[in-house]
């Protein structure tokens, strides 16, 4: 019995100890600066964890896009996965408020408005259940076209591309008169080389990413929607770690997601130099269409919060925080 009682303990100390593997899937491409900063984060958890808590990737879409891999994560299959800001409201609505086109005219006002924002966005999955360590910024997405677009009615003339299932993009292009045509992300390509489309969203580095640019002459230097992206995991698996494990996990991966975001930044600006420097013409529409778009759209927004599609509560909060930085007042705490 004595001989019986260490032996016990060994293997009650083994158990304790046994790895915790998050197996996590993005439509992000292995070999990319998001990826593999993302690995360097995982490589220091295991390294600080003893082992204790690793992290399985599967990149480049194998497992399918943002709405398959949330699917599989809630059947177990996964445990997470680093979603776009559209995967992202499919498990939190409110997130949206960070993708209405035409909201933001500067990376300047993105930043203030996260510094008060994100930790809602991040409390609000955690209620839904799911743990997020912080958003990357990915920079704002750009009209890009075969054709010019200064004005409305050129804008009226062109195939406009929105991503499938993105229903704020979609009453946004609308509320302005265009009828957008929508493609999952990995068809853009061949609808921009068939003529199905003329005329796309995207970052400069994104463009250049996916070899968008190569079919577009044109940029509208006018921000359209910020993109960011984050990883989640779900709460129950990620809440089954020590409580210094979890510390730890949360505290590295702050860190890699700050790091991406400002990778993103750089990225981006060397990808508009590219762009230039390959011929892409920039255009600049007069202040009257950009006022004509940005109101339309914001009438348009009111009316889906209205709806229920995320809360005016919401939106509301964001206006203020960017009417208070353009009027330089600083929001009571």
């Amino acid at each position: 019995m004595r001989r019986l009682i260490p032996l016990l303990s060994l293997l009650m100390l083994t158990a304790s100890v046994q790895a915790e593997t998050f197996k996590i899937a993005t439509i992000f491409p292995d070999g990319t600066s998001w990826m593999t900063t993302a690995r360097a984060g995982a490589q220091e958890i295991a390294e600080r964890t003893a082992g204790r808590v690793k992290f399985q990737f599967y990149p480049g879409g194998v497992m399918g896009n943002d709405a398959t891999v949330l699917r599989k994560i809630r059947i177990g299959q996964l445990q997470g996965g680093a979603l776009t800001g559209g995967g992202v409201a499919d498990i939190y609505p409110d997130s949206q408020v960070y993708s209405i086109p035409f909201i933001f005219n500067s990376e300047a006002e993105v930043d203030y408005v996260r510094q008060h924002m994100d930790r809602l966005i991040l409390d609000g999955l955690k209620q839904k259940g799911f743990i997020s360590f912080g958003l990357s910024g990915g920079g704002f997405a750009y009209l890009m076209s075969s054709n010019r677009i200064a004005s409305t009615d050129n804008l009226l003339q062109q195939k406009v591309w929105t991503p499938q299932g993105d229903f704020i993009s979609r009453a946004a292009f609308e509320a302005i008169g265009v009828s957008p045509i929508p493609l999952p992300l990995v068809d853009v390509l061949t609808g921009l080389q068939t003529g199905l489309i003329n005329a796309i969203g995207a970052s400069p580095m994104g463009a250049i990413a996916l070899q968008w640019h190569t079919r577009v002459k044109y940029l509208v230097d006018v921000p359209l929607i910020y993109l960011y992206a984050t990883l989640v995991v779900k709460r129950q698996a990620f809440e089954k770690l020590s409580a210094g494990d979890q510390k730890i996990v949360t505290e590295v991966m702050t860190h890699t997601f700050n790091k991406i975001s400002q990778q993103n930044l750089q990225d981006n600006v060397a990808a508009r130099a590219a762009l230039k420097k390959q011929g892409i013409v920039f255009i600049t529409p007069e202040a009257s269409q950009r006022q004509l778009w940005h109101d339309r759209v914001a009438e348009t927004m009111t009316k889906l919060a209205k709806q229920g599609k995320f809360s005016e509560t919401m939106l509301q909060t964001l206006r203020n925080y960017l009417h208070d930085y353009r009027q330089g007042k600083k929001p009571a705490h």
